[in-house]
């Protein structure tokens, strides 16, 4: 399975961005996927995930900002990144989770 994360980049606190997540190889075990982020000088932390039902969850310091989804046909995980603030910068990883977990090799999110 890869995972190729794009769409990061620098934007202005306010602004907002998307990152995609193309997915290929085989994915039929996975149950949920997903993007977690690592900001400067901290550790590695979940931001969003969606599960096989499509059901959601947000941590609380993006929930009402940003929201996930994917494209089953497309095989591809995104991210809406709305109304960004300086504390979203980081590298952002999309992760798959099933009998293996599977994860990108991350973008980058600058917000100033």
């Amino acid at each position: 399975v890869q995972l190729v994360e794009s769409g990061g980049g620098s934007v202005r606190a306010g602004g907002s961005l998307r990152l995609a997540c193309a997915v290929s190889g085989y994915t039929r075990d996975t149950f949920c996927m997903g993007w977690f982020r690592r900001g400067p000088g901290r550790s590695r932390e979940g931001v969003a995930g969606i599960d096989s039902d499509g059901r959601t969850t947000y941590s609380p310091s993006v929930n009402g900002r940003f929201t996930i989804s994917r494209d089953s046909a497309k095989n591809t995980l995104y991210l809406d990144m709305n109304s960004l603030k300086l504390e979203d910068t980081g590298v952002y990883y999309c992760v798959t989770f099933g009998t293996f977990d599977y994860w990108g090799q991350g973008t980058q999110v600058t917000v100033s």
